[in-house]
């Protein structure tokens, strides 16, 4: 008996360290034989529950990823017998026929660069790039990214379905852009993975699955895939340095404390020296992409005791040239102001109202310069409609206390 439960626990850890690692590189590979998102989840699904019986009976086999990839072949086999007609069978069974009887491989070709870069497609709305990225490559479950997006689960399940009907339907290939396409498709999977790393980033600890670790796990897995790419190695330094200063950013009373005010001591070195050392040989490459851009500015917030300001605002000059957005013209105006140069700030703020209107970080910043430029009124006025859009309790909290300063 006591044979018996300690066989299904190390079954269990086994299966939980492959589910944690391999899953991307398993799921990528029954995809790119099977040909469906779908039938290759049921059927790793499938497979992970005959190991939990086999394993703790048997033990955990010598090639266990070999293992599960055959099970699941054999799964997806059943399925397809189960649920296509008699006409059809046939035509769906043949390349899959050869893999029934076959050894378990020892060797799974890694076809998780294929796999990111159809998730990320410009096809896809950009939600469901991201819902798709978590759900194949980080192996969240639907349940998990809706809690993270705060979407019903329903509805989060309704959008993976769309994104895996719309891949079929569309034809859209399963394969990694060529050299004329790489650079504009490579921007979208970026974009993906800054936007999973944003949102953890902003839910801070204790919301369940870390999206910000997921954003990085992720990006450390595209540069092996893809090593010696200085937009990729600008995008794991950026979320590295950000990612370095998550346990400075709230306080013990729960409240988000700004950069400037943040205690150095708990950012994580290891990880800013890391990302510093990534900035230094991509920019080496001599081929600045935006990624890289952000990640310099990154690094001008922690290399010295302050941010230095007018490198930062030089940074966001060349930034706009290939971003021109509202939100990065909003963080140069900030950076103006910061670095001494108040009025062009204040226009350039003047000039994004009706662009930001709806944008939480617009409304702060604005209260933030009125604050400090001795115009209370329009401040707290600034800061009520900040307060009013916050997506989380400690930047609400923050933004309160701000304001209140005004009535001293």
């Amino acid at each position: 008996m006591q044979s018996a439960v300690s066989g299904a626990v190390a079954a269990t850890r086994a299966l939980d360290g492959l589910v944690r690692n391999d899953r991307g590189r398993l799921i990528a590979a029954l995809i790119a034989r099977l040909g469906s998102f779908q039938l290759a989840e049921d059927a790793l699904q499938d497979a992970l529950v005959s190991a939990v019986s086999h394993w703790g009976r048997n033990g955990v086999p010598h090639a266990p990823e070999g293992w599960l990839l055959q099970a699941a072949y054999r799964k997806a086999i059943d399925r397809i017998r189960k649920n296509k007609s008699e006409i059809r069978k046939s035509a769906d069974l043949r390349p899959l026929v050869p893999h029934e009887a076959a050894d378990e491989p020892d060797d799974i070709p890694d076809e998780r660069l294929r796999l990111i870069f159809t998730c990320c497609h410009p096809a896809l709305e950009p939600k469901s790039r991201v819902a798709l990225t978590l759900r194949t490559i980080g192996g969240l479950s639907t349940t998990e990214i809706a809690r993270a997006f705060l979407d019903a689960e329903p509805t989060m399940g309704q959008r993976l379905s769309r994104a895996k009907a719309k891949i079929a339907a569309a034809r859209i290939a399963y394969a990694v852009p060529g050299p004329e396409e790489w650079a504009e498709r490579l921007q979208s999977v970026l974009a993906v993975i800054y936007l999973i790393f944003t949102a953890g980033y902003a839910a801070g600890p204790g919301q369940g699955r870390d999206l910000a670790e997921e954003a990085v796990f992720l990006c450390r897995m595209l540069d092996r895939l893809r090593p010696d790419d200085p937009e990729i190695e600008g995008c794991l330094a950026l979320v590295l340095i950000t990612h370095a200063r998550c346990r400075a950013r709230i306080d013990r009373d729960g409240v988000t404390v700004p950069l400037a005010e943040q205690d150095r001591t708990r950012w994580n070195r290891a990880l800013i020296d890391e990302g510093l050392g990534l900035i230094d040989v991509a920019m080496r490459r001599r081929a600045p992409g935006p990624y890289q851009i952000k990640a310099a500015i990154a690094a001008c917030h922690v290399q010295g005791k302050t941010s230095d300001w007018a490198q930062i605002v030089l940074l966001y000059d060349s930034l706009l040239r290939l971003e021109p957005t509202a939100v990065i013209r909003l963080n140069r105006a900030v950076a103006l102001f910061e670095a001494g140069w108040p009025e062009p700030a204040m226009r350039a703020l003047d000039g994004l109202a009706g662009e930001l209107a709806d944008y939480q970080p617009y409304h702060a910043a604005r209260a933030e310069l009125f604050s400090r430029s001795g115009d209370a009124d329009r401040a707290a006025r600034a800061y009520a409609t900040a307060i009013a859009l916050a997506a989380s309790p400690s930047d609400a909290a923050f933004l309160r206390q701000r304001a209140e300063r005004l009535k001293v």
